[in-house]
């Protein structure tokens, strides 16, 4: 079974650096992506954006490009909407954000955080780089400095921790 993704939309557009005067594009240029992904993929995406700004007084769900978009309604943040479906899926989701508040809410019900820029690298990497022509080998997830010298154990391995978090991120 698939993944199924929530992704704080402002968060990642601020990670991105495209949070401004023309978010409304910078949001199309998001779903876009996120469509492709989700093509490559296969997980199942909800991407949350704040609506409490605006004037209606409920929730707002549409599908677009493969995509569930989600805008709050007035007087609730997207961040309790995401810990909302984060309760929801529990073990079964993934969560995107760098907020503190949601990434440690989702940890808590089992679910993987991913923080906004790590996500964002990972969603503009080509899952498949060309050597020569007709060669083609895929990119290494998840290269991470080796641990310092002065530790115990062996050198050539990275610390359990670490080696698990790589194992989940094969999945994206």
């Amino acid at each position: 079974m698939a993944t199924h993704l929530i992704v704080d939309g402002y968060n990642l557009l601020g990670a991105r650096g495209q949070v401004g005067p023309d978010v409304e594009s910078a949001r199309e240029l998001l779903l876009r992506d996120l469509s492709a992904y989700r093509q490559r993929k296969g997980h199942l995406i909800t991407v949350v954006f704040d609506g409490w700004q605006q004037a209606r007084g409920a929730e707002r769900r549409e599908h677009r490009m493969g995509v569930e978009v989600v805008y709050s309604k007035r007087g609730e943040r997207a961040d309790q909407v995401i810990q909302r479906l984060a309760e929801e899926f529990g073990r079964d989701c993934a969560v995107v954000s760098s907020d503190r508040e949601v990434a440690d809410f989702a940890k808590s019900r089992g679910a993987f955080v991913m923080g906004s820029v790590e996500f964002d690298f990972k969603l503009r990497m080509a899952p498949v780089v060309a050597t020569r022509p007709g060669l083609k080998q895929t990119v290494e997830e998840g290269d991470l400095p080796r641990r310092a010298a002065n530790k115990k154990g062996n050198a050539r391995k990275l610390p359990k921790a670490l080696r698990r978090r790589n194992r989940q991120l094969k999945g994206f």
